[in-house]
């Protein structure tokens, strides 16, 4: 074998060990062997009735953690994403229940969802307030919002034609046809065009970016509206799939949100990560808060495990970029 061929195809196997170990390979393999052990302990968990709601009970948070990954990638976060669609829930319901034309009613969250978002977009990117702060402040007006319009009533007598989510494409559940095309084409987007790549320049260094030709200011606002458009169709899907709909914001849902964008791969420093590695943390998480029921675990311990989860991920990545901030030194 000649010394380039030796090369050539040296590289090509580290590639395919790379890939093999790369953060979603991980992701997958774990959702998988998690399954054949609680499965090996409690047959039940295998049921095709149990893997099946666990996916549709929680396509709705995995396709928000696919614009909440983008928002990470891009150097910010936002804490607002599950005020935002507990009221998008709520806006969609109660339009279905006062006679609006269903196809309004689902567009409407998709709509009022990116514009929300790209608002805050624009404060943190021209006004230069940090997302953290800008989110929260939203946050609190929607949950507030929320509560003071409606008084956490309970949306019923919805119409049957407005459960999107009970719909079928080719056998497929709605929300997990819509949960893998959304993150198939973000993935295909976020890699493979300008834009795409320009999220991953700005978070991983906003002046060098800039030197290059990208406007940082106007890509911020783009990933926010991406961002509030998957919200909106995470939005849509959960209260399409619930007979009755709470007019409040789902507990926690931001932090779940958060994690699995976090536990998926993408830094938290922002210029690294992939959707795909975000919706399979999502269903890892929901693998997990299952197979601890499963188990005869208290559920209480998902909390646990989720922070656990968190602390991990960003202390390897920490570990990562320092390791190859340090062979960069060397050489």
């Amino acid at each position: 074998m000649s010394a380039t061929a030796f090369v050539a195809a040296a590289s090509a196997r580290n590639g395919g060990l790379r890939r093999f170990a790369s953060q979603e390979a991980l992701l997958a393999v774990a959702v998988i062997g998690l399954a054949i052990v609680v499965g090996f302990i409690n047959p039940r968990f295998l049921a095709a009735r149990n893997l099946s709601d666990l996916l549709l009970g929680n396509a709705y948070i995995a396709i928000a953690a696919v614009g909440m990954s983008m928002v990470i990638i891009s150097g910010n976060i936002d804490i607002s994403v599950g005020a935002l669609i507990g009221v998008l829930a709520t806006l969609s319901g109660s339009m279905a229940v006062a006679g609006i034309p269903t196809v309004l009613c689902w567009l409407t969250p998709l709509i009022f969802g990116l514009s929300v978002m790209a608002a805050q977009g624009a404060v943190v990117a021209y006004l230069r307030i940090p997302a953290i702060v800008v989110t929260l402040g939203m946050m609190s007006i929607l949950k507030g919002g929320l509560i003071s319009v409606t008084g956490g009533r309970w949306i019923t007598d919805l119409p049957q034609d407005f459960h999107l989510a009970d719909r079928n494409i080719y056998g497929v559940p709605m929300p997990v046809a819509i949960m893998v095309v959304a993150t198939a084409l973000a993935a295909l987007w976020m890699r493979y065009s300008a834009a795409g790549r320009a999220i991953y320049a700005t978070g991983g260094n906003a002046e060098a970016a800039r030197l290059c030709g990208v406007n940082p200011q106007r890509t911020v606002v783009m990933v926010f509206a991406l961002h509030g458009l998957f919200a909106g169709i995470a939005a849509l899907v959960y209260a399409t799939q619930l007979r009755v709909i709470q007019s409040t914001t789902p507990p926690g849902l931001e932090l779940t949100v958060i994690t699995a964008s976090v536990v998926g791969g993408v830094s938290i420093l922002g210029g690294v990560g992939t959707v795909v590695g975000s919706t399979l943390a999502a269903i890892l998480i929901a693998e997990i808060t299952s197979a601890l029921v499963f188990i005869n675990v208290s559920p209480y311990w998902t909390d646990a495990v989720r922070g656990a989860l968190i602390l991990a991920t960003v202390i390897a990545d920490i570990v990562r970029r320092q390791r190859r901030a340090a062979r960069g030194w060397k050489r």
